[in-house]
């Protein structure tokens, strides 16, 4: 058929959402269903691009069922879930042909609608058994799941257009960073929903197992509200007005500091970082972007350092200068790759255990500029991989 590689390629980029297998067997203990599945729904073909199928239907990703055979023919038609929990004692789904068919009792759908208003497909639950859940609850947690695995399909969409566009000319470059702009914007309300609903999910299980899957579509969702935050800052930063900086008079930068160092701490429990801090009050910066600088820092040392030795966290005034030190031990960065460092979508190709979009350094070679001061690296394998940032501690 001439559309298989397009639904090839759909199947591809639901499996590059780490969070679906997740999702789905949450929607199954939510539902209290056994089988939950993404499928891609089109005006001719209903294809199945996820599954996780306890009661052996049958399906695996790439599986088709007739389209005219499914609920999502017409869900697609009309864009409204549909739920129902015994379809032999519904009013309407016990004469409708595809309980029948398949032999269902419960059910639940939900539309995937991306960005553009295009229909992606479904997000559906299946059973042979009648289940027991509150429908308005379960509609609206599915209603959620569904709209992040249509922001991810969105984002991973748009990032690989803006990689891609890089290479093209001033202008169109300008184009793109515009909209990843609004992109970004427009994704933090339902990334909020997303967080305060597995917030919500994990106080309110009472499962090791499924707590832990909550925790991790909290803990998913905060990366990937990083990840927007990154690409919002990128954006600014290449529309010619530079990451905005607000510079004001700060006695406590040290709390701001500690916040920052506990956090990667929580986040990363075997890495060691040492602290060696001499922070006088009356600092002239933006904390927030500071500590935004600190943390892209730390983040770095975390990501390319060896744990076999601590970070080392240092800050001291250099006459009228704040100066903000990070060094790790570990891969020695070529000399030829130092001028690069600093450059948006530049990522290290030896010794990294996660790769991100490649904008840490920048943005906080970005946050010095805006302080009117300078961010440099030095490396080697007796000293190790150190990040120097200073500015002007004082009032100009």
């Amino acid at each position: 058929m001439p559309d298989t590689f397009a639904f090839a390629q759909d199947i591809a980029s639901v499996a590059k959402i780490d969070a679906v297998p997740i999702i789905l067997s949450m929607v199954k203990h939510v539902t209290g269903m056994r089988f939950a599945a993404v499928a891609r729904v089109t005006d001719r073909r209903w294809v199945v691009c996820a599954v996780d199928d306890s009661i052996d239907f049958g399906l695996q990703p790439g599986g088709e069922l007739v389209l005219e055979s499914t609920i999502c023919h017409e869900i697609r038609q009309k864009r409204q879930p549909v739920l129902f929990t015994h379809a032999s004692e519904h009013p309407v789904y016990s004469l409708h042909h595809t309980p029948k068919t398949y032999q269902l009792e419960s059910y639940a759908s939900i539309p995937i609608v991306k960005a553009n208003g295009e229909f992606f497909g479904t997000l559906c639950a299946i059973d042979t058994v009648p289940a027991h859940f509150d429908e308005n609850a379960v509609l609206k947690t599915l209603t959620l799941f569904a709209q992040l695995i249509a922001m991810q399909l969105d984002l991973q969409q748009d990032l690989e257009r803006s990689e891609s566009a890089l290479a093209d000319a001033t202008e169109a470059g300008r184009l793109r960073e515009q909209f990843i702009a609004v992109l970004g914007h427009d994704l933090r309300t339902p990334l909020s929903a997303i967080r305060m609903s597995a917030d919500l999910l994990e106080t309110r299980l009472d499962d090791k197992r499924e707590r832990s899957l909550a925790s991790a579509i909290r803990k998913s969702s905060q990366r990937m509200g990083a990840l927007i935050e990154d690409v919002l800052d990128f954006a600014r930063g290449k529309l010619g007005g530079g990451i905005p900086v607000r510079r004001t008079m700060v006695d406590d930068l040290q709390s701001v500091f500690n916040s920052v160092v506990a956090e990667i701490c929580a986040s990363e429990p075997d890495t060691q970082i040492h602290q060696n801090m001499v922070i006088p009050s009356g600092i002239y910066c933006d904390p927030a972007r500071i500590g935004q600088l600190l943390s892209n820092l730390l983040g770095n040392a975390v990501k390319h350092g060896t744990r076999e030795f601590p970070i080392e966290v240092t800050t001291h005034m250099d006459g009228g200068e704040f100066v903000l030190s990070v060094t790790n031990q570990g891969v020695c960065i070529p000399e030829a790759s130092m001028p690069l460092l600093f450059e948006p979508f530049k990522r290290s190709e030896a010794g990294s255990r996660e790769e991100g979009l490649g904008l840490g350094l920048y943005i906080a070679a970005q946050i010095m500029n805006g302080h009117r001061g300078t961010l440099s690296v030095s490396s080697s394998i007796e000293q190790g991989t150190c990040f120097v940032a200073r500015f002007p501690a004082r009032l100009e």
